[in-house]
């Protein structure tokens, strides 16, 4: 008999150079791609993100088709369609009997695990092959733990550099002699900042097939699903990396901590939802940025603050997730406990700050890293939000999110959840910074400047209250000393004023009145 394979791919593994693509037949091997509501619903997702994923996917399988491979594409309104990923798998395995079925491993320890109990359905041996997109294997970032103490991204990000040569001399030293610019990448927006003019891909059958699709399955369906100005194809992809590294890095460096209001975007790449899906590599992204700096068309602290994101923190917190879960997705350290705000969802708050992130995350399905972090992140953080509904709101809202990377972006990073196994501090920060690195403040309701009383930022009362209910946790901890000492420095009825005005404020919160 001959041999034959079953290929599936996953709506994030559109790749060519994948294993499970690279190696196919095309007279014997069949590729199965799957839409099915399981994974459309395992949480809230915003409905551009299905949109965006179920229309890449079917792009995908039609340049699979016309290159003369053998696709099964289901759809989700295939009335044979099983509705789950495990499903359909047993279903294409007893319709086309393969003699091997294969599929990358998925981004998702919950799917990992699925599949391992499905091989116990299954009729024929499943193969899960290494995603070998990205460019630290499992064994590689363990092997990098070892004993360590204390994870730190900088020293993997420099064993990462060394690897692939990036922002690298002939001498072994890294290029301009420091590895890291981060400090010349914080400047607070100027007057006038903008987003230069961003890219928007004409829709074509495919594409509007699939909004009608949409509109129709998910009615109740998060977020805006128009405008719609994805790529849907790598060559469309390609011209949104040409177009970033051409007129949007240049500026990417300086202003990448900035927040302006009514600007989702600013210097940012909005590349991540293409490497993440599989439409860029990662190295490739890497290496065209470090090719405009060699060029002289892009600045160091610019090319090598984006390539660090990629080489170094997005393999970094992937290693974290496979090399610590399935534990990890539990860790709640701080014990926070408040119920996830109808806020997050409406984005209804006299709060500037949180109304603008969360009308771009409505909107774009999108906000960048710093309104992630240092605005619905922190305000989660300080306000003692439930760490796994935060997780799950961050999972489905944005259209770059896979567990795999929003997890330790969420639990270690913005929630410390993890006792800082990620990071070495928690980003807490009062109303202050959020003026400092934005014009957000100007006509809110409340005023930054204000720590108690009507008109008082929520941002600093309960930024108060956090130091002091984690003094216990926190007040040794090496970067902190100042924090410390400016709360222990004020008097006692003081610090009971700000403790009694963030709990007002949490009880607005719980009311919907913040």
């Amino acid at each position: 008999m001959a041999q034959s394979t079953l290929r599936v791919i996953l709506a994030d593994q559109l790749s060519t150079r994948l294993e499970v693509v690279a190696g196919a037949d095309k007279a014997r091997d069949v590729f199965l791609m799957a839409e099915v509501m399981s994974e459309a619903t395992h949480v809230r997702h915003h409905v551009k993100k299905i949109a965006f994923l179920f229309s890449a996917m079917r792009h995908f399988a039609a340049a699979l088709t016309k290159a003369g491979y053998q696709v099964r594409y289901v759809t989700l309104e295939d009335e044979a369609n099983s509705q789950s990923l495990e499903g359909e798998i047993l279903r294409a395995a007893e319709a086309l009997t393969p003699t091997r079925i294969a599929i990358t491993e998925p981004g998702e320890w919950r799917l990992r695990e699925s599949l391992e109990a499905l091989r116990l359905a299954l009729p024929v041996d499943l193969d899960i092959l290494p995603d070998t997109r990205f460019l630290c294997s499992h064994e590689t970032f363990s092997a990098w733990v070892g004993d360590r103490r204390e994870l730190r991204l900088e020293y993997f990000y420099r064993e990462m550099r060394r690897r692939y040569d990036i922002l690298m001399e002939p001498d072994g030293k890294p290029t301009g002699g420091r590895w890291n610019y981060d400090a010349d990448n914080r400047k607070p927006p100027k007057a006038g900042l903008d987003s230069p003019p961003r890219l928007s891909f004409a829709k074509d059958a495919i594409t509007h097939g699939v909004l009608d699709l949409v509109r129709r399955r998910f009615p109740d369906g998060y977020g805006a699903l128009e405008p719609f100005h994805f790529a849907v194809t790598r060559r469309q992809a390609l011209k949104e990396l040409d177009h970033f590294i051409v007129h949007i890095l240049p500026g990417f460096g300086d202003y990448q901590d900035a927040m302006v209001r009514g600007e989702p975007w600013l210097r940012h790449s909005l590349l991540a939802t293409y490497i993440n899906a599989g439409l860029l590599y990662p190295l490739e992204v890497c290496q065209k940025a470090e090719a405009a700096f060699r060029q002289g068309a892009v600045p160091l602290n610019a090319a090598e603050g984006f390539i660090r994101q990629i080489l170094g923190w997005r393999e970094f917190v992937r290693g974290i997730y496979w090399h610590f879960m399935p534990g990890y997705q539990d860790l709640n350290v701080l014990e926070a406990s408040e119920p996830l705000p109808s806020l997050y969802w409406s984005g209804e708050t006299a709060m500037a700050c949180m109304r603008e992130a969360l009308a771009h995350t409505h909107d774009h399905a999108y906000s960048h890293h710093i309104q992630r972090l240092m605005i619905t992140g922190n305000f989660a953080l300080i306000a003692g939000l439930d760490p796994k509904a935060v997780h799950e709101w961050y999972l489905g809202v944005y259209a770059d999110a896979y567990e795999w990377v929003e997890l330790p972006n969420t639990i270690g990073m913005a929630l410390h959840a993890d006792g800082g196994l990620l990071a070495s501090k928690p980003y807490a920060a009062s109303g202050n910074y959020i003026r400092k690195m934005s014009n957000y403040c100007e006509g809110c309701t409340y005023d930054p400047a204000v720590a108690v009383g009507d008109r008082a930022c929520p941002f600093n009362a309960l930024y108060w209250d956090f130091i002091a209910r984690h003094k216990d946790r926190f007040g040794t901890n090496g970067r902190m000393p100042y924090v410390y000492a400016n709360w222990n420095r004020m008097t006692p009825e003081r610090q009971t004023a700000l403790r009694d005005q963030a709990c007002a404020h949490l009880e607005a919160l719980r009311a919907g009145r913040l």
